[in-house]
């Protein structure tokens, strides 16, 4: 069958997002010799509305524990743990607005900062994870913007993309350098001094809903798309892609960089499947996962431990598991 075309009219998403490359973190400072706690952020859209769900994963014991629960009026598509803020949480609305979440304070008094400037839904967000001090929004209106969470307004809008930009991400290395995936089926890389983007990369025949830098060369870039195939691209020469992944059996939803192995990344599909890739193998393939019963729409690996994955989908799911490992076992 044909792969499906993503339906901007269906309001049941969710997404599993950490802060900048990763998914756990230290809830406060603990002693070396203690287990650290951890905390992620997911998203539950519901019909008509959302919320914002912080949960802690404990080395005590299994399981996930909900700590904080925000409601919002619409559903919410992406989160990003801000870089430079412990409890701040940027969140991506369906009404088109950004929300920033402070998790110390009670859901009556968030969000803290509720950002409107999009005039279609906002699909994507992500943090600076090397100045720390911004983040960016990526919408169905076509257009990406950069945010500070101290300022009211954004910084700056970027045109280009002549259909809806589905994902933005940073570049690990270079401050200024993004990259932004969009239903025009193309990838741009774009520096916040220039006027507009600096490389344009015909990525795929269909949209491209998903892009992630390798953490460990600023020149590779991975994007995934409803023609059901993985990419890499070198931005130096970007004619033809350095790898094709094929393996997926409908549109590729996200793809995730390792922030431990390079080479190493993590796509999910509206298969309902997760997969484990080495682009430089020639068995690209390492490990697919089939415990979602539903589209899965979230993946994420922890910035603090080595192979430790993240996924959730329409099942209403969320699984935390170590890489080899079953997810359904942990």
């Amino acid at each position: 069958p044909a792969p499906p075309v993503p339906d901007p009219h269906r309001r049941r998403d969710a997404v599993v997002q950490g802060p900048g490359a990763g998914l756990l973190r230290p809830l406060q400072p603990v002693p070396r010799a203690s287990p650290p706690r951890c905390h992620l952020a997911a998203l539950r859209p519901l019909v008509g509305n959302g919320h914002l769900l912080v949960l802690d994963l404990s080395a005590a014991g299994p399981g996930l524990t909900p700590l904080f629960s925000f409601p919002t009026s619409d559903a919410l598509f992406d989160c990003a743990w801000s870089e430079s803020h412990d409890s701040l949480c940027a969140a991506a609305s369906g009404d088109g607005s950004v929300r920033l979440f402070d998790v110390t304070l009670p859901p009556a008094q968030n969000p803290v900062r509720l950002l409107r400037e999009h005039a279609r839904e906002v699909h994507g967000i992500d943090w600076n994870p090397v100045r720390r001090d911004a983040f960016l929004s990526a919408s169905w209106d076509d257009t990406l913007k950069l945010w500070s969470p101290d300022r009211p307004a954004s910084v700056r809008t970027f045109r280009g993309h002549e259909y809806c930009v589905y994902a933005a991400a940073w570049s690990a290395r270079h401050p200024d350098v993004f990259a932004s995936a969009s239903g025009d089926h193309t990838a741009r890389v774009w520096d916040v001094r220039e006027p507009g983007p600096t490389l344009v990369i015909p990525a795929h025949d269909h949209e491209v809903l998903s892009l992630d830098w390798d953490k460990y060369d600023p020149s590779i870039l991975a994007t995934g798309s409803v023609d059901k195939s993985i990419r890499i691209w070198d931005v130096r020469s970007p004619q033809a892609p350095l790898a094709q992944l094929a393996g997926h059996g409908y549109a590729v939803k996200r793809v995730k960089f390792s922030p431990h192995r390079q080479g190493m990344l993590m796509s999910c599909s509206y298969d309902m499947t997760v997969c484990m890739w080495d682009y430089r193998k020639e068995d690209a393939l390492l490990q697919r996962y089939g415990h979602h019963t539903e589209f899965v729409a979230g993946i994420d690996m922890s910035v603090l431990t080595d192979g430790l994955l993240a996924s959730t989908g329409w099942d209403e799911m969320i699984y935390v598991w170590p890489f080899g490992s079953d997810p359904r076992a942990m």
